[in-house]
């Protein structure tokens, strides 16, 4: 059964080969709507195009633009599984993540950028079930191993071993892509999307890459690049999805605008598309561009707590979403290092920043998949001692940041803006009339200084668990009591139903 924002696949014969190409498919809907999809090849002279119905029912139909293939189908009114069946594919609103419907949604993404070309099914299995039970909803991926000059086996079982997507990328070119890669990518990505994960999907990395050995991002021809792009839209576009065209360097490169142009003109969906800065860029490139909806900056891997980063992104004008994309890796060169609640307390200060949109997590041995603790070729500065990536799934820190978003479920948060005057505490985000949160790192009493707008009714929350601890109304004081020495996050709003702190 086809179900609204389920994706179904249809084949057709065309032109043999990955090139020049640009076949696009019309689906028109019995109400006159219409979403135009470009299809991808995948060997032979066999084309494929994917589509999910964005929330309507009834008859379909589709033809190939130019060409012969085309048909009729119907769309079921049941329910498919999920909260993207239920609510549709994110797109942003402002500064905020949003369903399709206007259900309200946060990101917490978890950084496996190697999994596409070094996991297996298996191991992808494994990982998904974890992260989903923390509370993650979404991954970031780099779609292709970038760097020109690493080598190694093509079997995923063997040290340095990665599968590879064009033949021709350690030339700086994108033009001999293997169907074979994408179609394992397929199931990798089939695992994801089941439970859960919404893949952030990066073309090219432009700047470190897997081993700092010459990423091809900003290396390939711009058309090249922007070609790509749309096969990425047109293979995973039809699912959940987040486009990041610009990942670790300043966001100016040929490619990432390239590539941005190209998302924008063949995303019918409108899924979200933004940049990934390195810690060193403005964080300023393309603000004004109809393309861009989010940026993201990056802290590096220092062991520092800098939500000024967020902060300063926020300024930015036109206004973007914002969002810290790469803060410092669990455990990397040494056990402790940015470990445990230092990650919790990362993005609950990012998010009261103005990190609106999510927040990220990563673990060292995890982002680049290493195979063991021992895997030869894999940095020591980004290791974690004695993990490969399934010990690194135990880091106490991949606990913390989904509670984030299990406390944000089914508030008013949409349109929550920094706020430093409403409180004492210097980390409070607010609606006004609607919603205030406010997170004190060390708990403690919690005065308003200006109750103008602030909810009365509050609930005091463990940031660590998620746990309810106390539930109350202001009274003529003005002051929330806490007797402090532990993180606490305290939730101001009258209308909790159907929210986790109910």
């Amino acid at each position: 059964m086809t179900t609204p924002w389920s994706s179904q696949e249809f084949s057709f014969d065309g032109p043999g080969g990955y090139g020049d190409h640009d076949v696009r498919v019309t689906f028109t809907h019995g109400s006159g709507r219409v979403v135009r999809r470009p299809a991808f090849w995948d060997g032979g002279t066999t084309w494929r195009v994917r589509f999910a119905s964005p929330g309507l029912t009834g008859p379909w139909s589709w033809s190939v633009e130019g060409a012969t293939g085309g048909g009729t189908f119907v769309v079921d009114a049941g329910a498919g599984e999920g909260v993207f069946a239920e609510h549709g594919f994110w797109r942003l609103q402002g500064r905020h993540l949003v369903h399709a419907d206007g259900t309200p949604a946060f990101l917490v993404a978890d950084t496996p950028w190697a999994l596409p070309w070094r996991a297996t099914v298996d191991q992808v299995e494994v990982y998904a079930a974890d992260r989903a039970a923390k509370g993650f909803n979404a991954v970031l991926l780099m779609s292709v191993q970038p760097d020109m000059d690493a080598r190694g086996p093509e079997d995923r079982s063997l040290d340095e071993g990665f599968g590879v997507a064009f033949d021709d990328l350690p030339e700086g070119r994108l033009t001999r892509l293997r169907p074979d890669y994408f179609q394992h990518l397929d199931a990798l990505v089939e695992v994801l999307v089941r439970h859960g994960l919404v893949p952030v999907w990066q073309p090219v990395f432009q700047g470190f890459g897997w081993k700092g050995l010459r990423a091809a991002g900003a290396v390939v021809p711009p058309e090249e690049y922007a070609r790509y792009c749309r096969y990425l839209v047109a293979r995973y576009g039809a699912h959940p999805a987040v486009w990041l065209v610009g990942a670790d360097r300043s966001g100016d490169e040929p490619q990432v605008l390239a590539g941005g142009l190209e998302v924008h003109a063949s995303d019918d969906y409108a899924h979200p598309t933004g940049l990934h800065y390195s810690p060193f860029a403005s964080g300023a490139e393309h603000q004004d561009a109809d393309w861009l909806d989010f940026q993201w900056c990056q802290t590096g891997h220092l062991g520092d707590h800098v939500p000024e980063r967020v902060a300063h992104l926020y300024r930015n004008l036109p206004e973007k979403a914002v969002a810290n994309g790469e803060p410092s890796y669990e455990n990397t060169r040494r056990t402790g290092f940015a470990g445990g609640w230092w990650q919790g307390h990362e993005a609950w200060t990012n998010f009261c920043a103005g990190a609106t949109m999510g927040v990220v997590y990563g673990a060292g041995s995890l982002w680049q998949w290493q195979l063991h603790p021992d895997e030869r070729g894999q940095s020591p500065w980004f290791s974690a001692p004695g993990a490969g990536w399934r010990e690194a799934l135990e880091f106490e820190g991949s606990r913390y940041p989904g509670v984030l978003n299990r406390v944000l479920h089914g508030l008013p948060f949409t349109g929550a803006r920094p706020d430093w005057s409403r409180t004492a505490n210097p980390r409070n985000v607010f609606v006004p009339g609607t919603f205030l949160l406010s997170y004190c790192h060390d708990g403690g009493d919690l005065r308003l200084f200006q109750p103008e707008g602030v909810p009365r009714t509050y609930r005091v929350v463990d940031p660590r668990t998620g746990e309810v601890l106390q539930r109350g109304e202001l009274g003529a004081d003005h002051t929330v009591r806490d007797p402090g020495g532990a993180p606490r996050v305290v939730v101001f709003c009258d209308d909790v139903t159907g929210s986790a702190i109910a």
